[in-house]
Parts: structure tokens; C-alpha cells; sequence
């Protein structure tokens, strides 16, 4: 099973794109997820979805929005509210969780496999196989 974080971008525009994903792939949905951090002295998060693997090639899409959004728990913004109208849409609960700020990583694919690694033994997506 191949389990891969796709980058949309920092969730301006892109997390218009991401809601798009969720809607359009409701079947194939598993999770939605929004990780906070401290990024630079400010509360931000990230917002995910977490795709079911594919039937060929077991590949599982993670697709984010890295660090742009205002966490929502400290800041209420549009765009988490936006996020949280097209999860009550698709009939899903938002999964939050606090973890570390990428910049703490050398390089992004790093950050990407201690997030896979937390989702793995929350049992969030499947263990490795």
C-alpha cells in the first residue's frame, strides 16, 4: 500500500480545490482532518482529506493544504468555516489534532512520514503492509 500527502498549496485559493475533491469523490472519502501547530509565533492549520485506497495499485491520496489557515479553534475564519459546511454536506466529522510544524523537518517528505506514521497508529488510514 502506497500512502502519499498531495500538496494542494497553503489554503487560499487552493482549499477551494480541496472542498471540490471532497465533494466530487464523496465515495471514495475516508477522512477529513484539519492538524494544528505553531508556525512562526501563529496558530495555523492544516486541512486534509483522506481518500480510500484505490482498488488497483493500493495507492491511498492524502491531499492537504499546508499551514496557510488561521487554526480555527483560536481565530474562527471563513475558510475553516467553509471546510466545516462541505464536511456537514458530505455528513462527516472534522478529525483535529495538534503536531509539528514542518519547518521542524529538514526536508517536506519528512514531515509527510511522521504524519502518515501518526495516522497509521491512530488508526486513521492502514498500517503498513
Amino acid at each position: 500500500m502506497i500512502q502519499r500527502f498531495i500538496e494542494l498549496g497553503e489554503g487560499y485559493s487552493d482549499i477551494y480545490e480541496l472542498m471540490e475533491l471532497a465533494k466530487a469523490n464523496k465515495e471514495r472519502l475516508q477522512h477529513m482532518m484539519a492538524f494544528h501547530t505553531i508556525v512562526n509565533n501563529r496558530a495555523v492549520s492544516s486541512l486534509a482529506l483522506v481518500m480510500k485506497p484505490t482498488e488497483q495499485g493500493k495507492f491511498q491520496a492524502i491531499y492537504v493544504c499546508r499551514e496557510g489557515i488561521p487554526n480555527p479553534n483560536i481565530t474562527p475564519n471563513q475558510r475553516y468555516s467553509l471546510f466545516e459546511e462541505t464536511a456537514n454536506e458530505l455528513d462527516k466529522v472534522i478529525i483535529q489534532m495538534d503536531v509539528k510544524p514542518s519547518s521542524l523537518y529538514p526536508e517536506k517528505e519528512l514531515y509527510y512520514q511522521h504524519l502518515i506514521a501518526i495516522l497509521r497508529l491512530n488508526h486513521y488510514i492502514l498500517p503498513l503492509q
